[in-house]
């Protein structure tokens, strides 16, 4: 599996943090910062993840957060110490108040998927580059 570019710009960003609630807009705000501009699609896909964190692992779990470039997109990976909880993605009906996390990244993710290890598991997903990032 081809990862970290070699010749990535911007510089990979990696941050260590407890997924709390508030740390959702932060790391966001430190995507907007090191990307530069415009990276919806970025932003929504950390939120999605560092959320389905807190919501299933739970609240304070410490995770690391990668942010790179590869081919001709950028990939986010985030990292739990908890390899049994995988994400599921499931079809909410419209009376469901949750459960479309992962429908959002499926929909704006080129690819995504885990690697579970055997005292951790990376969600990551891949967007394309194209004006954003």
């Amino acid at each position: 599996m081809q990862r970290r570019s070699p010749t990535a710009a911007p510089p990979d960003l990696e941050v260590e943090l407890l997924a709390v609630p508030k740390a959702v807009p932060e790391v966001r705000e430190a995507l907007r910062r090191h990307l530069g501009g415009g990276c919806a699609e970025v932003q929504l896909c950390v939120s999605e993840l560092l959320g389905n964190v807190i919501r299933h692992v739970g609240e304070g779990t410490p995770v690391r957060v990668w942010v790179g470039r590869v081919e001709a997109g950028v990939r986010v990976e985030v990292t739990d110490p908890d390899p049994r909880v995988l994400p599921v993605l499931l079809r909410a009906t419209a009376e469901d108040e949750s459960g479309r996390g992962l429908v959002l990244l499926d929909a704006v993710a080129r690819r995504w998927g885990v690697e579970q290890g055997p005292a951790s598991k990376t969600v990551w997903c891949e967007v394309d580059a194209g004006e954003e990032a």
